[in-house]
């Protein structure tokens, strides 16, 4: 019972129910997410070079290992923020590698904007999404409805449940043309 109020806790997104602003966030999710998969590339392709241009010179102790440990954070938690699955230990996961990243920056450039906007939007975008879930449209609200189908309010359950809808709507076309 601890296991699943647990598991409930930590999927149960932020169900506000404006659908523009739920499928904006899915929007937002998959979009960064499909960029910060690029990142993970960019790593794996040349580990070494990237473990002593920014893991060395931030003088962290196992610098390939840790170069390794960013990579697979951005190849495996990026795709599962994309999907709305355990978006927030992923999209924590995600916002430590891109605070690692603005600390770089900022030691190698000072406060530059240019050089750390990107690393700043990421970090932030992906902070709001460990903070708040995926949103309606994802994983973790199927899984948070299948695990308690009462945590969620009725209207998103409805809006959830539209296949219900589509198939009631057909069974009395059915009904009505026989």
């Amino acid at each position: 019972m601890a296991l699943k109020s647990l598991s409930i806790l930590l999927l149960k997104p932020n169900v506000n129910l404006n659908l523009l602003a739920q499928a904006t966030l899915a929007i937002v999710r998959v979009t960064v997410s499909i960029m910060m998969v690029h990142n993970g590339f960019d790593k794996l392709a040349d580990i070494e070079g990237f473990a002593a241009a920014y893991v060395e010179y931030l003088g962290l102790p196992f610098p390939i290992f840790l170069s390794y440990v960013a990579a697979y954070t951005e190849l495996i938690g990026a795709p599962l923020v994309a999907f709305g699955l355990l978006t927030r230990p992923a999209a924590l996961g995600l916002f430590s590698t891109m605070a690692v990243a603005m600390y770089h920056h900022i030691k190698v450039a000072g406060l530059s904007l240019p050089y750390l906007e990107l690393s700043a939007i990421y970090a932030a975008i992906f902070l709001f999404f460990a903070a708040n879930g995926a949103g309606l449209f994802s994983v973790d609200a199927l899984l948070t409805y299948w695990l308690n189908k009462g945590v969620l309010s009725a209207k998103a359950k409805q809006l959830m449940k539209l296949e219900e809808s589509f198939e009631a709507s057909s069974v009395d076309q059915v009904t009505v043309n026989s």
